[in-house]
């Protein structure tokens, strides 16, 4: 395991734990983390002594998504050689002096590193709803981005009445965005599209009253109704929860989960690929200027509020201002 990410079993109560342990960072998503819930996820599935596993995040929050100042850092390696001189245009030639060392130059991921990593990345969502154990999510405090998704792919979940949840990343990145199956599978297309094509983040009250999660608590109470909840699982045979969840993927698949992960990659390479107009949000080009928490104040202020980015002028400006 990773620092980031901590796991541990116990045979004799045959429950594992996967715990996000970034607490001073919301637990944001990094890609050790994933690393490391692959080997939890793949050791918890080979131990016929573990019958649940619980997700959840250390100091009472699950997860805020990913880590925005990392954002883009998950493509790193596509970088060209380039000449600058040739690239700007000038016409020089190298034929009678040595060829200097060409420098490297940065360029928008290509396609192909966008679904070759797309394709690593979102399996992990995937080895949630077939893992062949019951997966309970311990949902505090935030569940964003894909800790929205990790919470929808767990067989149970349990969360807190002041959770907030959503898929902020639309606001930057589109509406194309993580396991879209999933979400009409268990959103329902209305409430899917609606935090989709807004980026709102939700109360956990519209999740209650939509009856999508296993139960509801006060914050206080999650962690140890979580445990009750694993616990009771756990009495449940061995044998008969493998059969229940090859059966249970089976029939989830044949009404509507069928496709998801090849749709869910491609989706997020496209959607990781937007230009974006001078008087639309581009949230990492805002970053680079401003500094990630800037770029968030602006985005609720573009979003939230209606007010214009920071340099650039609206239609009817001029007008208003005669």
């Amino acid at each position: 395991m990773t620092d980031s990410l901590l796991y541990d079993k116990d045979p004799a109560t045959h429950v594992a734990h996967v715990t996000f342990n970034r607490p001073d960072r919301r637990n944001a998503l990094v890609r050790d983390m994933y690393e490391g819930m692959h080997l939890a996820l793949a050791d918890a599935e080979q131990d016929d002594t573990i019958k649940v596993v619980v997700l959840r995040g250390a100091g009472g929050c699950f997860t805020s998504g990913q880590d925005m100042d990392l954002v883009y850092s998950w493509y790193e390696g596509s970088r060209v050689q380039g000449d600058p001189a040739r690239e700007a245009g000038d016409g020089r030639s190298s034929a009678t002096t040595p060829p200097a060392p060409e420098p490297e130059r940065k360029r928008r991921p290509s396609q192909r590193r966008r679904l070759a990593y797309d394709r690593w990345a979102q399996s992990f969502y995937h080895e949630l709803y077939k893992h062949n154990k019951v997966l309970i999510a311990q949902v505090e405090k935030y569940a964003l981005g894909g800790g929205l998704e990790f919470a929808l792919s767990c067989d149970l979940a349990v969360c807190g009445r002041s959770t907030r949840l959503g898929m902020p990343a639309a606001r930057f990145l589109g509406p194309v965005l993580g396991n879209l199956h999933l979400f009409f599978h268990r959103l329902g297309p209305t409430f899917a599209k609606d935090l989709l094509l807004t980026g709102r983040v939700a109360g956990a009250s519209e999740f209650e009253q939509r009856g999508i999660f296993t139960r509801f608590t006060d914050d206080a109470d999650v962690a140890e109704t979580v445990e009750d909840l694993a616990a009771m699982v756990a009495r449940m045979p061995a044998d008969g929860i493998a059969i229940a969840k090859e059966f249970f993927r089976l029939v989830e698949e044949s009404q509507g989960m069928a496709g998801a992960d090849v749709t869910e990659h491609i989706a997020h390479a496209f959607a990781t690929n937007l230009s974006f107009e001078d008087d639309e949000f581009n949230f990492v080009k805002l970053r680079s200027r401003v500094g990630t928490s800037k770029a968030f104040e602006l985005r609720d202020a573009y979003f939230e509020r209606g007010e214009p980015l920071p340099g650039v002028s609206h239609p009817g400006d001029d007008l208003e201002k005669r």
